[in-house]
């Protein structure tokens, strides 16, 4: 027989019936349903596959818990693996296919490989594949790849879109069931600003799937009043179909809301789903607890499900499992199942329970049905569905013909998210299961998620913990009476399966991945016998299910080989997610273009139109050139721009560059330890030259720093870095030293900014700025900083700041005046012969000053190699200081910079080439270095470029070999100093 829909009952929509497909069949179901609700009312047992030996698989659960019942949803571009199907919203149209079969469900050739078990035993790849090796590549892998993996992705582009969103509350509360109501309407009611996020469509819980009653009223009716009174309250805010997936440090929680999975496709401008970021002051975790299966032999057939999961089919969904029901128990649960059975005319043909006496509470149901105390079941009989039963007892073996079988092994309380702080889990004699343990102060576990199963105490405790937060949070309005319910009976006994090697291969414990209880006596006699070694070696929860219903059972079974309790056994952490989420929701909106945005300067739309082509530089658009007329090359017009720069004065666009203002009484202190120079020492109205390292002493930025006042410096980097240092700074100030009083702030696309260099910048400079500011040698020099206004009132930053060898100014206005400005530079600087450059004018400037960018910051560099040591400060402590001192990183051997020129001037150099000893052989053993950037001086009238080579500087004068074997070029070069131009430094001083 098979399941089946009951004439009446159940919280679905009759009046609103629904067309959905399964592995191209039709069916119906009602508003309301799951799919799997849908699919058992229609008489499917068969789900799916085993991942795999291939056996058949039915529902086992009713939520996130289910292992067996995995579909593939929807079709064509909308295709999503691995769905569970008693999560998906029953909609009219649905299309869904099982998985990991073939040709089909029903005959599946590879459950062959259910015949080859002993071969395909726990950690069988680590030990085979191995011979002849040259199968490996041709015949092993292809095949291992092809039999890998669950569902199918759709191969093409997502059509949907996603979003992510922001919430700050004073409470969340994660779980909307009676716990998770009673904390809500307390701390709700006493004025917190409270986000409760549900699962479900609907909240209520368990009170949705049993039959209790609260204040003398059904508790389904109770949970939809608590939902209409939380939707009147201001102050709170209810996500349903939202799931709180990671917790972090500082009261930071992500959850996914799925907004439009329960439609074909979503509504028109509406995401597929929604990702949150939320930050609560305090949270209470009210996610219940999931039931535990029991094992014994072939305990994966369709039909046997969780107890808790037939009386949710049952009583929510009014769909009945089987026609011939037995009940399977070491607990109370598994009687108020049978209870429910009754109830609805299904009387079960019996209630096997291990405990030698029925407890007193369900005594009506001990008379209404056989009962088989001191029972187990032993074995079961059907090949794609259950047929049969054999139970033994003291009164001997026993044979019942079923169609359906609940079991019940106890709860283990759904304590995800408070691992994710860290927490160990601990042991719970009272319910043979582990609770949180030592929970990061802000989260407070309640009710089934605590280890409380009775529903009074589980609405007291949680009335409790949302009044106690509220009045820790200052509110002190009236949270209402404590809703009451009648006693429950909660009592247990564990039942663990004893290893007996002659059972062992058919009591599955894992049953997604097969893992059966010999697989763990396998890891013990392997020696792998840590609960880490356990999981890794035979893949216990690492499903999709993350070992909710089977890492505790595979414990206890370890744990009695190895004769240690479980609680010493030790238990393994979760990780995040608590439930599987689409990365889609989690990059939210970052595709496309949107992935990588097209930013443009200030000066973007003037460079456009004056032709300019543009380069990336980091997140940027960056003009290369600013060519004089259409036939202008980019190197021309870059010996023209540099040749202007060096001659009269020129203006380029640097708004590009990080800029990291960083405020506070002990912003020095903090740029201090950032920073391998000292900040602290620069004075108010001055600027310094950045270095900053990695935590391995490489170098990670230089640049420079502007203190502006007392307490407040701006830290401008490189283009290229910006990202990288502003997110190491914000990791320093909130991870290594969250005690300073410093705040950081990343104002680059703030200020736009421009650099003014060449001998007539002064003269330019002083035509822009307001009185009483005058621009001089004497009364503005190099390294000055001010804040001032120019044109007329217009707030500014101006540094005195070179990178181009001249005479240059670094002029920051607010974003909005930057194409204005650029302009006014232009109109102002027309007397003196201004010239606007781009990028390549600006590299050829740089290497022919031996400025380090790029090429030669590229991760591998120490301050060492690029003659910064002298720089570094000696006497204080910073990030990287002590790594930047080991002998490898100081051996005079490292490639370190100088310049190379070629001895024909007129011989093109290019980065990338190798640097060889003339004499040498061409070998790797005669690398000696790498050309790292080059370019053609208009200044020196040669090619040059910048090189990392052994011993670099000691071999000033040297002739080399350039050897470039990709490009096919092969020439003599000279080993000179990386300062081409003005090495004094006179003409920046002016």
């Amino acid at each position: 027989m098979s399941g089946f829909r009951l004439r009446d009952g159940g919280v679905v929509d009759r009046s609103r019936p629904l067309k959905f497909r399964f592995d191209g069949k039709s069916y119906s179901g009602y508003a309301g349903d799951t799919l799997a609700s849908a699919l058992l009312a229609s008489g499917v047992r068969l789900f799916g596959r085993s991942f795999k030996y291939h056996r058949p698989r039915g529902v086992l659960s009713a939520g996130h818990d289910e292992p067996n019942a995995l579909v593939e949803l929807r079709e064509g571009a909308r295709r999503e693996p691995n769905v569970k199907a008693t999560t998906i919203e029953l909609y009219d149209g649905l299309v869904a296919s099982s998985q990991n079969r073939w040709p089909s469900l029903a005959f599946d050739a590879l459950a062959v490989n259910g015949l080859m078990k002993p071969f395909f035993s726990a950690g069988f790849y680590y030990k085979t594949f191995m011979w002849p090796a040259s199968f490996w590549e041709k015949v092993y892998e292809p095949a291992i790849r092809r039999a890998a993996g669950l569902g199918r992705a759709s191969g093409v582009e997502d059509p949907d879109s996603y979003e992510r969103s922001n919430a700050f509350c004073d409470l969340l509360v994660v779980g909307g069931g009676p716990a998770g109501l009673s904390a809500a309407l307390a701390a709700g009611r006493a004025g917190a600003k409270v986000i409760l996020c549900e699962d479900e469509p609907t909240l209520g819980g368990r009170l949705l799937s049993d039959q209790d009653t609260i204040d003398g009223a059904p508790g389904a009716r109770w949970a939809s009043a608590a939902a209409a009174e939380l939707a009147s309250l201001r102050n709170v805010r209810v996500l349903t179909r939202t799931n709180v997936v990671a917790s972090f440090d500082g009261g930071s929680f992500a959850a996914l809301e799925r907004v439009c999975d329960h439609l074909p496709e979503p509504r028109p401008f509406t995401p597929r789903q929604r990702f949150w970021r939320i930050v609560a002051k305090r949270a209470i975790l009210a996610a219940g607890a999931i039931e535990r299966p029991l094992p014994f032999p072939d305990n994966d057939r369709p039909g046997i499900m969780l107890s808790s999961a037939l009386r949710t089919y049952l009583n929510r969904f009014a769909v009945a499992a089987g026609k011939s029901v037995a009940v399977y128990t070491t607990t109370d649960d598994g009687w108020l199942t049978a209870r429910a059975l009754i109830g609805a005319g299904l009387a079960p043909v019996a209630v096997i329970d291990a405990r030698r006496e029925a407890p007193a509470a369900f005594a009506d149901v001990a008379k209404a049905v056989p009962t088989i105390l001191g029972g187990a079941v032993v074995s079961t009989e059907g090949a794609k569905g259950l047929k049969a039963i054999t139970v033994e007892s003291a009164a001997g073996s026993r044979r019942l013909e079923v169609d359906a079988l609940a079991m019940s092994g106890g709860f283990n309380p759904a304590i995800q998210l408070a691992s994710h702080f860290g927490g160990r889990p601990a042991w719970s004699q009272e319910i043979h299961s582990f609770v949180a343990g030592s929970v990061k102060a802000g989260l407070e576990p309640v009710g089934a998620a605590a280890g409380t199963f009775a529903l009074g105490e589980i609405l007291e405790q949680g009335a409790k913990a949302g009044a106690s937060v509220a009045q820790d949070l200052g509110f002190s309005g009236k949270t209402g009476a404590i809703a009451s319910a009648a006693p429950t009976a909660t009592g247990l006994a564990p039942a663990w399966w004893r290893p007996t090697p002659a059972k062992d291969a058919k009591v599955f414990l894992d049953f997604q991945h097969d893992v059966a209880a010999s697989d763990v006596t396998l890891s013990y006699r392997e020696g792998y016998r840590s609960v880490e070694h356990l999981k890794r070696y035979t893949t216990l929860g690492m499903a999709t299910d993350q070992g909710r219903t089977s890492n505790l059972d595979a414990l206890a079974v370890m744990a009695q080989l190895t004769g240690k309790s479980i609680p010493d056994t030790g238990v393994t952490l979760a990780r995040p997610p608590v439930a599987p989420i689409a990365l889609g929701a989690v990059g939210g909106d970052h595709r496309r273009k949107a992935f990588r945005p097209t930013r443009e300067t200030p000066v973007h739309a003037i460079a456009l139109k004056a032709g300019s082509s543009f380069l990336d530089a980091g997140q940027w658009k960056r003009p290369q050139y600013f060519p004089a007329s259409k036939e202008e090359t980019l190197a021309e017009a870059a010996i023209r721009e540099v040749t202007a720069v060096r001659s009269h004065v020129g203006v380029t666009d640097v708004s590009t560059l990080g800029k990291i203002e960083v405020e506070g009484p002990d912003a020095g202190a903090f740029l201090d330890r950032v920073c391998a120079v000292r900040p602290s020492a620069i004075k108010v109205g001055r600027c310094s030259y950045l270095i900053m390292l990695r935590e391995d002493g490489f170098l990670m930025d230089d640049g420079m720093i502007a203190r502006y006042a007392q307490d407040r410096y701006v830290v401008y980097t490189s283009t290229a870095h910006a990202a990288q240092a502003y997110r190491h700074m914000q990791y320093c100030r909130q991870a290594l030293w969250p005690e300073l009083d410093a705040n950081l702030t990343a104002v680059t696309d703030v200020w736009a900014q421009f650099a003014v260099a060449g001998p007539k910048s002064p003269l330019l400079m002083q035509a822009l700025v307001d009185a009483p500011a005058t621009i001089t040698r004497t009364t503005f020099p190099p390294m000055t900083a001010a804040e001032l206004t120019i044109c007329d009132g217009v707030p500014a930053r101006l540094c005195a700041l070179s990178f181009s060898g001249e005479r240059a100014f670094e002029l920051a206005v607010p974003a909005g005046y930057g194409a204005a400005l650029f302009e006014r530079i232009l109109e102002l600087g027309a007397g003196y012969g201004v010239t606007p450059y781009g990028s390549e004018a600006m590299g050829v400037m740089r290497i022919e000053k031996g400025h380090p960018a790029g090429g030669e910051i590229n991760g591998q560099t120490s301050p060492y190699d690029l003659g910064f040591a002298r720089a570094l400060a000696k006497n204080k402590d910073h990030v990287g200081r002590v790594l930047s001192q080991r002998p490898a990183l100081v051996d005079p051997a490292r490639p370190r910079l100088v310049g190379v020129a070629p001895l024909d001037p007129t011989h093109r150099v290019r980065a990338g080439a190798h640097v060889v000893p003339v004499d040498a052989a061409l070998s790797a053993e005669n690398d000696h270095g790498w050309l790292s950037s080059a370019c053609y001086s208009p200044t020196v009238e040669s090619w040059i470029g910048l090189a990392m080579v052994s011993r670099g500087p000691e071999r000033i004068g040297e002739e080399v070999r350039i050897f470039d074997p990709v490009r096919g070029d092969d020439y003599r070069a000279k080993i000179v100093s990386s300062c081409f131009y003005d090495p004094n430094g006179e003409r920046t001083r002016g």
